[in-house]
């Protein structure tokens, strides 16, 4: 770990709370040779570029970095490469919003500039001060290509955009070592520190030790020097490294967000990991014990690739954090491609930011709520709707008057008739395999219904988002799936289908599903956000004006629609 003097300690505090440091130079090396790429050898023609989800105008874009709010303006950093659409000279880019909707972009906020981020300035967390001030910790890679963890502050506390930041001379401030035992190539992503009792603060840092997943935890009184504990926080065997972890409290009675350094008996705390080996993200709730500083999943958090997840499709390397403003706790996750590198680079730019979703504590207390943020309804125009009605077996019936192809749909079915409800097979234990199995096109009892989006007007292409459901003794099962096996014509893009059990009574409760689509997004959220799944699409001819919305029932059995709302999304001002 590198350690300094107590004169260098005061002299870089009395520099952060005062005139600051010497700004950043802005350096990267050039890694590979597909990554340059002027802005004139973008196509021209766009179809699958999103017109309300954040993405650059170029170029490659991953992990989400240390989003804030500041003097009531959001930050949003990310892992961008400005030189190609494909992953190398990472640096942080940086935009702020009023909204988290609308963004301007600014210049990178930190690129390789000292020995310790000298080959690549990655993923890390902002964690705001007592007094205010926001602090960047992010994992650089040094001249050995060890993996470790920097600190950077703003230039210029005044400034509410945060346009400048310098980094600490004293970088690493920890950092693999012979004693330590770390993984020089798997130690990465530092999180939100939180501030304990003892005045101390803590951090995680993803790691493993062969398959064995590791959050080590760090501690430090001044934010400055950092120790190691000697436990992790928590660890999983056969789960390979753990990337970009996420930890942090949610209350108990209340959809209100809390800081991540709260404090109170009417908190469970969440850990998330994204797994490098199945690139998915999945968490646990369970409990902080704050003495030992360990965490421990409730009994029948399952802690491993097969338990809860924020999101059963292309969904990665999230970040949460906390908005003082409205008391909520926001979730960013990245959205990358299903298309081939080739066509990454022909259409010049890679990477979708997912919208931010509020996220809180369902009330039982045994997984998370996860709805788009209130603000994305404001680029709602154009309603359109379908009038409550009875869907036969194999029906479908089109919902126009909106633009199909950049639109935001509300759905609720009810059931009355459970006769026609398939018996549960207890082999069927893989959701996203069954889904598989039984995709839209295969008629069943009750479902599959939902919704058939980016629909060509023959139906050679369609992207189908729907429920099953299945009896199972005396209840009932429902499965909610994403089918992207018709999404395309073009066969060389991963048409995956994703699928997930949705945990929904279905005798008492309606069935409800939104799916926020965007030209190649399909963005759905099952039972009031209990199941999401993000899908990419990019089919030939559901595209712009030639896309179709349709709701559909493909089963023997009626199922009754109750609800169906639909707008058009006006574009975004993104860049």
């Amino acid at each position: 770990m590198a350690t300094s003097s107590h004169c260098l300690l005061w002299f870089f505090f009395s520099l952060f709370f005062g005139h600051g440091f010497v700004p950043l130079e802005a350096s990267h090396q050039v890694y590979i040779h597909l990554q340059n790429q002027s802005p004139s050898s973008l196509k021209t023609h766009q179809p699958y570029r999103t017109g309300y989800h954040f993405q650059p105008r170029k170029n490659w874009m991953n992990d989400p970095n240390g989003p804030m709010i500041y003097k009531g303006l959001y930050h949003f950093f990310y892992q961008y490469n400005p030189r190609g659409a494909v992953w190398g000279n990472i640096v942080w880019a940086h935009s702020t919003s009023t909204d988290l909707v609308n963004w301007t972009p600014h210049k990178y906020a930190i690129s390789p500039s000292q020995p310790a981020d000298i080959n690549g300035c990655w993923s890390g967390s902002a964690t705001i001060l007592p007094n205010g001030k926001p602090v960047i910790l992010y994992t650089g890679i040094d001249p050995q290509n060890k993996q470790v963890q920097n600190m950077a502050v703003p230039k210029n506390l005044s400034d509410p955009f945060l346009l400048e930041w310098t980094k600490l001379p004293q970088n690493p401030l920890m950092e693999p070592t012979t004693s330590n035992s770390i993984n020089a190539s798997s130690f990465r992503d530092p999180t939100t520190a939180w501030q304990g009792t003892d005045g101390r603060w803590r951090v995680i840092i993803g790691s493993k030790i062969k398959r064995k997943g590791l959050a080590i935890l760090y501690r430090s009184k001044d934010f400055v020097r950092w120790t190691k504990a000697q436990h992790p926080l928590h660890s999983g065997k056969n789960t390979g490294m753990w990337e970009c972890p996420d930890f942090f409290p949610v209350s108990i009675n209340s959809s209100t967000g809390v800081d991540t350094s709260s404090i109170g008996k009417t908190l469970k705390y969440v850990l998330k990991l994204s797994l490098d080996d199945t690139k998915h993200d999945y968490y646990t709730i369970g409990s902080y014990n704050r003495v030992k500083d360990t965490y421990v999943p409730d009994k029948g958090s399952v802690d491993n690739d097969s338990g809860l997840r924020y999101d059963y499709g292309k969904f990665y390397a999230s970040k949460t954090f906390f908005d003082n403003a409205k008391n909520r706790r926001i979730l960013w996750g990245w959205i990358n491609e299903s298309s081939s590198v080739e066509h990454d680079i022909e259409k010049g730019w890679s990477g979708v930011q997912a919208i931010p979703r509020n996220v809180w504590l369902d009330k039982s207390g045994k997984q998370l709520l996860q709805w788009p943020i209130a603000e994305i309804e404001k680029q709602r125009i154009k309603p359109g709707h379908l009038s409550s009605r009875e869907l036969k077996g194999g029906s479908k019936v089109e919902v126009g008057g909106i633009t199909a192809s950049q639109a935001d749909v509300e759905i609720s079915f009810k059931i009355s008739d459970f006769e026609k409800a398939e018996v549960f097979d207890e082999s069927w234990s893989n959701p996203q395999l069954l889904c598989s199995q039984k995709g839209a096109s295969v008629k069943g009892g009750l479902g599959p219904f939902g919704l058939m989006v980016l629909a060509s007007k023959g139906m050679e292409e369609y992207t189908a988002v729907f429920f099953r459901i299945f009896k199972r003794q005396t209840k009932y099962v429902v499965l909610m799936c994403s089918d992207q096996s018709r999404s395309s014509l073009d066969n060389d893009n991963d048409k995956t289908t994703y699928g997930a059990f949705l945990n929904v009574d279905p005798v008492h409760e309606k069935l409800s599903l939104r799916s926020l689509i965007d030209h190649s997004i399909v963005e759905s959220f099952g039972g009031g956000g209990k199941v999401c799944i993000t899908a990419r699409v990019y089919p030939t001819l559901a595209i712009d004006g030639e896309a179709h919305l349709y709701a559909f029932n493909k089963g023997t059995g009626s199922v009754g629609m109750t609800t169906l709302r639909a707008w058009s999304m006006k574009k975004a001002k993104i860049n």
